[in-house]
């Protein structure tokens, strides 16, 4: 197999885990199920990230695809997105400052829509502003 598949496949992998990791903790957020505090919820989804943000860099190595250049404009604002839901999802699952039930929704929609964003910039390789 070659190392293209082996990292793709990782990464598919990765993209699975952190969107199912995301939705099951936020449900369990919004049904205040106490699993959210057990210790691998802390840590797994920080290593699926982690493992999704290596094999992103060596699948750039290995394609030669980069962003912030012409033919890596998609990649670019895959890079913003991934920003975004980040931080979207930061305000969905935050447990630093309480927010209301609404305002933790509302990111979370907004993150599965991010998402849905990324995936099909990572799966057409078109830019979507340029």
């Amino acid at each position: 197999m070659h190392l293209f598949n082996i990292l793709i496949i990782l990464h598919l992998t990765c993209v699975a885990l952190t969107v199912s990791l995301f939705v099951l903790r936020f449900w369990w957020r919004w049904s205040g199920n106490s699993r959210l505090n057990a210790h691998w919820v802390r840590v797994i989804p920080h290593l699926v990230d982690t493992l999704l943000l290596l094999s992103g860099a060596a699948l750039m190595w290995v394609t030669g695809y980069l962003p912030f250049t012409a033919k890596g404009a998609w990649l670019t604002e895959k890079l913003f997105g991934v920003i975004i839901y980040i931080v979207l999802g930061f305000i969905a699952l935050g447990r630093h400052r309480p927010r209301s039930q609404q305002t933790g929704f509302i990111a979370f929609l907004l993150g599965l829509v991010v998402l849905y964003i990324i995936i099909k910039l990572a799966a057409t390789k078109v830019p979507i502003l340029g």
